[in-house]
């Protein structure tokens, strides 16, 4: 599996800022309906209550949140780049810039953990956030995280 395999580029968008969790969930539920035919209410639903279960902001500026619902066929993947960071009650108390959302089918097993494993590898690499951060545009963004050079999974 490879990001590119997850992650279309019209699903990457950076955003000025965003006032709050809810609200992020809420552009992420936007994307994912807009990209992927997923009801972005229910993309909102089902990420806001994975977070109740615990924070997925990862440290040093990432956010993972993922979910898994139905309707989806395959594991798919949310990019967001935020202008401003966002406190996200993130491991290390860092506001949180990078947010790498997946949604997998409820059923997806072992597909949506290798999925997460490779997203976390890749955005682990301090190298690879740096050009996130550095850059704004969907397509250069989507062409740093799918480089796989470093993004293979298992």
């Amino acid at each position: 599996m490879q990001l590119s395999d997850i992650l279309q580029q019209s699903a990457i968008k950076t955003l000025g800022g965003c006032s709050s969790k809810k609200r992020l969930f809420h552009e992420l539920g936007a994307l994912a309906d807009q990209c992927y035919m997923v009801d972005s209410g229910q993309v909102t639903d089902a990420l806001i209550e994975r977070e109740g279960l615990g924070p997925t902001g990862v440290g040093h500026g990432i956010a993972l949140p993922h979910a898994r619902l139905d309707g989806l066929d395959d594991v798919r993947g949310i990019f967001l780049r935020l202008e401003k960071p966002l406190n996200f009650d993130s491991i290390d108390r860092q506001p949180v810039d990078l947010v790498f959302a997946l949604l997998a089918p409820v059923d997806a097993g072992v597909e949506h953990l290798k999925a997460l494993a490779l997203v976390s590898r890749t955005l682990r690499n301090p190298d690879i956030c740096a050009k996130l951060r550095a850059n704004t545009e969907p397509a250069t963004l989507h062409m740093i995280l799918t480089d796989g050079t470093a993004t293979q999974a298992a």
